[in-house]
């Protein structure tokens, strides 16, 4: 677990992946930026 939030920048290169063509065989998947909080 990193123990911080986010920074906005991280965000946005998941969003600049989705917009990309190299997440085009992505579907149906959960992204979830959580700094690794869910896996506990």
């Amino acid at each position: 677990m990193l123990e911080r939030w986010a920074d906005p920048g991280e965000v946005a290169e998941l969003a600049l992946y989705l917009a990309s063509d190299s997440s085009a065989f992505v579907t149906a998947a959960n992204f979830v930026i959580d700094g690794g909080l869910s896996a506990i």
